[in-house]
């Protein structure tokens, strides 16, 4: 007999729930989750719920002072939930906010920001309503998958379950996110890459991740796994496909098959997209925040500007136009090779980090930064701290690590506007900008 605690995709064991207990779920916590107390007054975070609901939940994960739960039922359903669109809602952990309106999804990321900001930074500012993205559903341009082989030719590939997140759920066409042209490619190369995916690199674990351009051609990056596979016959079989990428492990990936970048149209600028470079995945909520960030830099003409971790210099280039004196900072050196090769010299770009590099570029007129979401380094808020800028902005994926360093840097620079984007509809995450200035101005 089987065990029924046991994932049979991966073989882990998994805590099996306890009772049902009732509990009123009071807001939506920064995963997406639903936040309530159990009858003992634990906080319970319970995915699939909606404020001011009754909901039935088994408790799953359980520590000190907190627990996961599922939900078993709805005793008593908000008006703002909704029949969620997407089949696979309440196994795939994909989307946490599929199951509420639109309208709601946007009024909770503006209190996860407000929290954030109240109680890590000790801001008080409360941002302006969600700027929502014109598209609910097929915005993303860059989807990654997860394919784990299993023995016996047999392949399941898609997403992590929500409550088990070792496991994956196989996933075809049912994502609702993806643009056209990315679940197309889904569909062509899970029926083209044949028994036990022969055609991609070996190993039992690999990372798929596609990605599309405004012109409908696709690119393919695989993380994970060894050897090349059958890359010239995926390309052949795969409509749109025009590049297959490897990367191994750690490090710059390495081209299999196709063109070394492919041509793409990001908010009016060119740009050669190589196998790893970042841009965001939903293009037309991207360009809001973008032409937001450029109206706050004020009349460019003669500010000193630092655009750090600048990507392909997209910012940087329409300010140098604009009339700017520009200077971009980057890591990557393909992105800065791509920002180099469109800019030409009216960009002064440097490849490093921003904590070594920043201190040559300051002071400035106006300092843009975009890092990663674990927020800036401890040196960078200090440097900006000791040689402030006469105006900061701040864009960021994560409110913590935004709030964090905001409050860092809080006796020289002050917020003086918050707004946010939603560039992940349907998800929790939410783009956030933070205009602050000099605190003696």
């Amino acid at each position: 007999m089987s065990d029924p605690g046991r994932n049979v995709a991966t073989g882990s064991r998994r805590a099996r729930p306890a009772a049902a207990q009732p509990v009123e779920i009071t807001e939506i916590g920064a995963g997406g989750a639903g936040v309530g107390r159990l009858p003992g007054g634990r906080i319970v975070f319970v995915p699939g719920t909606a404020p001011g609901e009754e909901v039935l939940v088994e408790p799953v994960d359980v520590r000190k002072d907190w627990a996961r739960g599922r939900l078993a039922s709805v005793v008593r359903a908000s008006s703002q939930r909704r029949a969620a669109p997407c089949r696979l809602a309440g196994t795939c952990g994909g989307c946490a906010l599929q199951h509420v309106s639109y309208a709601t999804q946007l009024e909770a990321k503006a209190a996860i920001v407000a929290r954030a900001f109240r109680r890590i930074g000790h801001i008080g500012i409360e941002p302006s309503a969600v700027e929502p993205s014109p598209l609910e559903f097929e915005y993303r341009n860059r989807v990654s998958f997860s394919l784990r082989r299993l023995g016996s030719l047999r392949v399941v590939a898609g997403f992590h379950a929500l409550h088990d997140p070792a496991r994956v759920v196989e996933v075809a066409g049912e994502c609702l996110l993806p643009e056209a042209a990315v679940s197309a490619a889904w569909l062509a190369l899970r029926r083209e890459w044949g028994p036990s995916a022969h055609r991609l690199p070996a190993g039992s674990r690999l990372r798929l991740t596609l990605r599309a351009s405004v012109r409908g051609e696709v690119t393919l990056l695989i993380d994970g796994g060894f050897g090349p596979g059958r890359p010239d016959e995926l390309l052949a079989r795969i409509p749109g496909l025009v590049a297959i990428w490897h990367r191994p492990r750690s490090g710059a990936p390495a081209l299999l098959a196709g063109k070394p970048t492919m041509a793409e149209t990001w908010n009016g600028e060119d740009a050669d997209i190589g196998g790893a470079a970042f841009l965001q995945v939903n293009r037309l909520a991207a360009a809001r925040l973008e032409d937001w960030v450029i109206e706050r830099v004020g009349p460019p003409a003669g500010l000193r500007v630092v655009d750090a971790y600048c990507g392909m210099g997209l910012h940087a280039r329409r300010l140098a136009r604009l009339g700017a004196d520009v200077t971009g900072i980057e890591l990557d050196g393909d992105a800065i090779a791509a920002a180099r090769n469109l800019a030409g010299d009216s960009v002064r770009f440097l490849q490093g980090r921003v904590e070594d590099l920043l201190p040559e570029t300051l002071p400035a007129d106006v300092v843009i930064v975009n890092p990663p979401r674990t927020g800036l380094a401890p040196v960078v808020t200090r440097l900006l701290s000791d040689r402030p800028p006469g105006r900061l902005l701040y864009v960021s994926c994560d409110p913590a690590t935004l709030a964090r360093d905001l409050d860092r840097m809080r006796q020289a620079l002050k917020v003086t506007a918050v707004r946010c984007f939603d560039l992940f509809p349907q998800t929790a995450h939410v783009e956030t900008v933070a205009e602050v200035v000099c605190a003696t101005s």
